[in-house]
């Protein structure tokens, strides 16, 4: 595991200077998926707002396990297999030194977006529920209950994956390592 000497290794400009650069990152997703969830999540019914809501819980799980994998990964596990050339190393590598900016993206920016698109959704389930429904009690108990259902799943999954997150940390960045390599990171072949 990482020690926590090692986390904090920002300098206070460059930690204020990535607070605004999420803030800003943070406003400007919100923004667009908040509109995308208004207008698209609004009009295409209980049915497929249940699967973005899914999706999105999943999305959300996904980030959080790997902001939480990122924070306990040992760096100089990663400087051990990069010098072996193990594939995924080079950039696992390269996201162990930037933890601070990789936990943040992953658990509090996708995964704020996430729940709230999942607020979204489920207020598009609990209008397209009570549209015939003439009591207002029956009206707040499927409000509640929609929202106790997205909380609970998320929490519950979110639950089972931090065990994971931090038992198999470095395996879990050296995978997010091997797809960004052949993704983002991809080197140019020089002929």
């Amino acid at each position: 595991m990482k020690k926590y000497s090692k986390v904090v290794s920002l300098s206070t400009s460059n930690n204020k200077r990535w607070a605004v650069k999420v803030l800003f990152l943070s406003m400007s997703l919100s923004l667009i998926f908040g509109f995308l969830s208004q207008t698209v999540l609004s009009s295409i019914g209980a049915v497929m707002a249940i699967v973005c809501i899914i999706f999105f819980i999943a999305i959300s799980v996904i980030f959080d396990m790997l902001g939480i994998a990122v924070a306990s990964a040992d760096e100089e596990t990663f400087i051990k297999w990069n010098s072996e050339n193990r594939k995924g190393a080079r950039v696992g590598l390269r996201i162990c030194k930037n933890c601070e900016k990789v936990c943040s993206f992953c658990a509090d920016v996708v995964g704020d977006i996430c729940s709230t698109l999942c607020g979204a959704g489920g207020a598009c389930v609990v209008a397209s529920l009570s549209q015939k429904i003439s009591s207002p009690s029956l009206v707040i108990l499927i409000t509640v209950s929609v929202s106790a259902l997205i909380a609970g799943a998320t929490i519950f999954f979110k639950a089972l994956m931090k065990t994971k997150a931090l038992t198999k940390s470095n395996e879990i960045i050296l995978a997010l390592g091997k797809i960004l390599e052949k993704t983002i990171f991809r080197e140019k072949k020089v002929n």
